[in-house]
């Protein structure tokens, strides 16, 4: 551990206090994924901060995703993954192994790292106590050739019909972490696979989270010279989006924030889970990690 002269490490902690006192119990919904989810220093990382975040007063809740794992099982079982405008085709197998991969190894790896930090986790899914009720996502697509745009059957992919918090409220007054895996339930039963950003915002908005963080492969939003841009409105966003300075990959993402501030989360920040520790030095220092948009 590296060792730093006392008057460097007070002035550290005193840099804190403030983002502590005006954090203090509050809730705050991080969606886990990307390098820090397959890098294991990262994950040992970003499991004590949680836990340092719930010894400080905030409540944190964490969703994740798990898609370099959910293929590299698909790769052993020998099924090709299918993707239709950047979504997963899956049938009846794939959802299977997408409720083992999610719910099990993956939720349970998480719960039990940020366990023996110190920390008092549960993993869930959103099957478990009606916690993400869904409704089976409808794809269309429509070329120059056709009268009528195509529906596509993905299978067993999901979008969020409805938020029940109450398990998650029960947790928080226990003083537990909630763990999540984005798999709802729909109304006949059946599971279904649902984009773990669009979980995490909406449980952010039911929760009235002060903040969602995003944790991406990426510094934040970029403006066209590649700088980092570090404060946004949903107004800046949305010229951003219009001007062709954000596109691509970041776009869903901007989506699922933008959807988060308007529905009543203070702020949202995407950050770069390349960097170690980057949910502490986001939350509770001067200097972020990554682009803040607000209301």
């Amino acid at each position: 551990m590296t060792s730093y002269a006392p008057e460097v490490t007070a002035e550290v902690l005193m840099e804190a206090l403030p983002y502590i006192q005006r954090l203090f119990d509050k809730t705050i919904v991080i969606k886990f994924g990307g390098n820090a989810m397959v890098d294991e220093a990262l994950q040992d990382a970003f499991a004590r901060d949680i836990v340092l975040l719930k010894q400080v007063g905030l409540n944190p809740v964490v969703v994740h995703g798990g898609g370099p794992q959910i293929n590299q099982l698909l790769e052993k079982l020998g099924k090709q993954g299918e993707f239709v405008q950047g979504m997963r085709v899956t049938d009846r197998e794939t959802m299977d192994v997408v409720q083992m991969v999610l719910g099990g190894l993956v939720n349970k790896d998480i719960v039990a790292l940020i366990n023996r930090h110190g920390g008092r986790a549960v993993g869930l899914t959103g099957r478990d106590a009606g916690l993400v009720r869904a409704r089976k996502l409808k794809v269309s697509r429509q070329t120059a050739e056709m009268l009528e745009p195509e529906i596509i059957d993905i299978g067993h992919v999901g979008e969020v019909a409805s938020i029940d918090p109450s398990i998650l409220n029960l947790l928080e007054s226990k003083d537990f972490i909630p763990v999540i895996a984005p798999i709802g339930v729909g109304e006949d039963g059946a599971a279904y696979n649902i984009n773990a950003d669009v979980v995490a915002s909406k449980i952010a908005q039911v929760l009235g989270a002060e903040k969602l963080l995003l944790l991406t492969n990426t510094a934040g939003v970029l403006d066209k010279e590649g700088k980092l841009l570090t404060g946004l409105s949903a107004r800046d966003v949305e010229a951003l989006i219009e001007n062709g300075t954000i596109y691509g990959g970041m776009l869903p993402k901007i989506d699922f924030a933008l959807d988060a501030v308007r529905g009543g989360v203070k702020t949202v920040q995407i950050i770069d889970g390349r960097v170690p520790h980057a949910v502490l030095l986001e939350l509770l220092t001067d200097k972020g990690v990554g682009t803040l948009i607000r209301s």
